[in-house]
């Protein structure tokens, strides 16, 4: 099945099926912005020096993997996969970053359903299971994460 037609109007998990997908549009990744974030939240310096990376395991900045995952997460919410209906995460199974990201990289993301399924403890609600696919300029995938979304159904 091909990527899911995106709108504004209201979409519940009715309307969601195990194949669906939708890609989001792309990110540059920016220095400064890079930076400020792992000053803030993971300063180490692989992602705070461009200067001292040089000599890191990495052979220069990059990014840190929860910068990425917080790009990701916009990525999706701008894209809007669920129209009007906001995407509420529950959890996350599994997040890895098979690559490295970088100053100039150029991310855009899959999201795949692979799991619907009805709330046993709240009928009027249900839970996705996503896979997200993540990719720089070149193709390589940098991120992949699998989480678990809370989404009302049809009322």
């Amino acid at each position: 099945m091909g990527p899911t037609p995106l709108t504004t109007t209201a979409r519940y998990l009715d309307d969601i099926h195990p194949g669906d997908s939708f890609e989001s549009g792309p990110f540059t990744m920016q220095q400064a912005e890079m930076i400020e974030f792992a000053v803030r939240f993971d300063p180490q310096p692989m992602h705070t020096d461009p200067v001292a990376a040089i000599d890191g395991p990495f052979g220069g900045l990059i990014a840190s993997g929860w910068y990425t995952a917080a790009v990701v997460m916009r990525l999706i919410n701008d894209a809007r996969p669920l129209g009007s209906t906001p995407l509420i995460g529950m959890g996350v199974d599994s997040i890895h970053w098979p690559l490295p990201v970088r100053p100039g990289d150029v991310l855009s993301s899959k999201v795949e359903v692979v799991g619907v399924r009805a709330s046993r403890s709240r009928p009027s609600h249900g839970i996705l299971k996503l896979r997200v696919t993540t990719r720089n300029q070149r193709g390589e995938t940098v991120m992949v994460q699998h989480p678990n979304c809370w989404v009302p159904r049809r009322p």
